[in-house]
């Protein structure tokens, strides 16, 4: 792919979804199959918006891996920088839509996931040096050798361009969240976008009040903090101003995606050069668009959904 835009790095796998709403895993019939994983959903909406992305990963030598780098390929993202983890399983994740607006999720990522064994002979330094974004996650450093490569990659960085932290804090992928914290707040000295909910800013820098959190990331040299607050729309700060959008108001279908959405329309903006309340707007609004369907990566919206959308 000539003239990468976008390059995010993390999970990847593939998403289970029933096919039968309300009820528990143990009365499910059957399940459909999509892309997913953060940092492949997040290249696949902004793709979807017309950028050149591409995602930074690995998969298992199966079935389910070789599924992952076509449907890559069919959603426009480069699936180029996808390695194979010859010793380990393209991981699985089964979704409970009880309750849609937050469905549970059962991770299949034992013994390991293979996004987490990135090594440094894996990584394209010279897409690292020169992309114009770069998109990491909280989750790529909760276990090594992913976490030590993550680090060499945001210090070779070294926040040039738009370097994006997605905080993407999962509890069950911690030993606790005092590590998670650590780990995670180290990312933040790193970057210059910043991006998550009150309970991931509470993990990484210490607190959930958005503004405080706010001050805080901006303190420490991001210089632009976009904290998510539910049904109270999202706070965007820089150091000069800040602002709460409204939310959009939908009918949530699966609230997972939703953030995913988000970020991918927040690449499209930053990209763009968009002032940061017009960020917000829009990547709220595609957001939004993914809580009102089912699935991830198949749900991310198209530019004019979006201000369709925003028209209402």
């Amino acid at each position: 792919m000539t003239g990468l835009e976008a390059l995010t790095i993390g999970r990847v796998g593939v998403d289970l979804y029933p096919q039968q709403s309300g009820v528990g895993l143990a009365e499910v019939e059957s399940f459909a199959k999509f892309l997913g994983g953060t940092a492949t959903n997040v290249a696949v909406a902004a793709a979807r918006l017309g950028r050149r992305s591409a995602v930074l990963t690995k998969v298992g030598p199966d079935g389910f891996g070789d599924y992952v780098r076509t449907a890559l390929a069919n959603f426009g993202v480069s699936a180029d920088y996808v390695g194979t983890a010859p010793d380990l399983l393209t991981p699985v994740v089964f979704c409970e839509l009880k309750p849609p607006a937050d469905p549970p999720l059962l991770f299949y990522r034992a013994p390991i996931a293979p996004d987490l064994t990135l090594t440094e002979d894996e990584v394209p330094w010279d897409v690292v040096d020169s992309v114009p974004l770069l998109w990491v996650t909280g989750t790529g450093v909760s276990a090594e050798p992913g976490r030590s490569t993550q680090r060499r990659i945001l210090e070779r960085r070294n926040r040039h361009g738009h370097t994006v932290l997605d905080l993407d804090y999962r509890p069950m992928f911690w030993p606790d969240v005092d590590t998670a914290g650590a780990e995670i707040g180290w990312m933040v000295d790193h970057v210059n976008v910043v991006v998550g909910n009150r309970a991931e800013v509470q993990v990484a820098v210490g607190t959930a009040d958005p503004d405080e959190a706010a001050d805080r990331l901006l303190a420490r040299g991001v210089r632009l903090a976009v904290i998510k607050r539910g049904a109270e729309g999202v706070l965007v700060a820089t150091e000069y101003e800040r602002w709460t959008v409204p939310p959009c108001r939908v009918e949530v279908v699966c609230g997972l995606g939703a953030g995913d959405g988000f970020g991918g329309a927040l690449i499209h903006g930053l990209l763009a050069d968009w002032d940061p309340h017009r960020i917000a707007t829009y990547a709220n609004a595609a957001g939004a668009l993914v809580a009102s369907r089912l699935a991830c990566a198949d749900a991310m919206p198209t530019d004019a959904e979006i201000e369709d959308l925003l028209c209402r």
